[in-house]
């Protein structure tokens, strides 16, 4: 076999597809793998660039063959379908993959560690849960109030809810309903706890990360923002500054220039959402808080609130603290409210 200068590997459950090129950019291999074979296979070449596209699985993969000495390149999935020629076929997107990893211009995804994948778990597996318990607790009020039983929004107040239903059932409702909704109220019970225990997890992860506990110290950054943003950002060494990361984020205008003519749209939401939306989060309660603050970052909020509405002014605390969460992980420094100065309007 040719020394090989770049393989595309194209990812699947059990069946792989390999395109290979040398130096030149020629194909020299077409290859179909199983899934036993695949590190076997990669073991026996001389070391050489290994390009995966970023999906499924794409980071244990990475990490494997990157132990058997390969430089192992993961591309972003949007940037490789410009690449593929006609058709869906796994010998087509390997070799798209080859095409858009050689692209001097290309940008790749870093390959996350096993604890920073675990740490992130942490993060899905209770987003996953508050989303369940939010959609049993919207089944419960909108079944409840068919009945004309109502009670304040919260999760807190759902105790209320429960013991209005109890009242009801023992005076004139049937009491099918409680029948009924009885095992919904006992999954919402179960999904809370074990949405307390990855918090508690969570809390165990704060206290063993400097990173993390550094992070906490940006206002707008509470516990899950600091574990969240200390897994799921790369290296900020893949970004030439802080308005970089936040547009990772999509959390910078959307650009859309013609003719010399740019002209600036809502945010770009590109990036990932659960950051984004930890962010936005943040800055949605410094907005509160900073109406009557003296620091220079509350005095820049508040003349932007005279000029743009609430939710703007959210957004643009957000792009300030994905900058100040840049700054510290650059500098390796704690967060100094004397030395948070404006850093431009960015939300004009």
């Amino acid at each position: 076999m040719e020394q090989l200068s770049m393989i595309g590997l194209d990812l699947a459950k059990e069946s792989f597809q390999v395109h290979g090129v040398d130096v030149n950019g020629r194909a020299c291999v077409r290859k179909r793998l199983k899934r036993r074979e695949v590190l076997k296979w990669f073991g026996a070449l001389e070391p050489c660039i290994v390009a995966i596209e970023a999906c499924g699985s794409a980071h244990y993969w990475g990490r494997e063959i990157g132990r058997l000495g390969h430089a192992v390149r993961l591309v972003p999935a949007q940037y490789v379908t410009p690449f593929v020629k006609r058709g869906k076929t796994d010998a087509g997107d390997a070799e798209a993959i080859c095409e858009a990893a050689g692209r001097p211009s290309m940008r790749f995804v870093p390959v996350k560690t096993v604890d920073n994948q675990a740490a992130g778990l942490l993060h899905s597996a209770r987003s996953l849960l508050v989303k369940t318990r939010t959609m049993l607790i919207n089944a419960v009020r909108g079944s409840l109030a068919e009945f004309g039983i109502v009670a304040a929004k919260g999760t807190d107040k759902l105790d209320d809810l429960r013991t209005k239903m109890d009242d009801a059932c023992a005076q004139h409702m049937p009491d099918q309903v409680r029948r009924a909704l009885a095992p919904l109220f006992e999954q919402i019970d179960q999904t809370t706890e074990k949405i307390h225990r990855l918090t508690l997890e969570l809390k165990i992860y704060l206290k063993s990360s400097p990173l993390a506990r550094r992070l906490m110290t940006i206002p707008g950054i509470g516990l899950l923002g600091a574990t969240a943003l200390s897994v799921m950002v790369p290296d900020v060494k893949h970004f030439r500054n802080g308005r970089h990361l936040a547009a990772w984020l999509g959390l910078t205008p959307k650009q859309n220039a013609t003719g010399g003519k740019p002209r600036q749209g809502r945010i770009s939401r590109a990036g990932d959402a659960y950051l984004r939306r930890l962010l936005v989060l943040g800055g949605t309660a410094l907005v509160r808080s900073m109406k009557r603050g003296t620091s220079g970052m509350a005095l820049w909020a508040q003349g932007l609130m005279q000029r743009r509405p609430a939710k703007v002014v959210a957004v643009a605390l957000a792009n300030k603290i994905a900058r100040i969460v840049y700054a510290l992980m650059a500098t390796g420094e704690a967060f100094d409210p004397k030395r948070a100065v404006p850093i431009g309007d960015v939300a004009a």
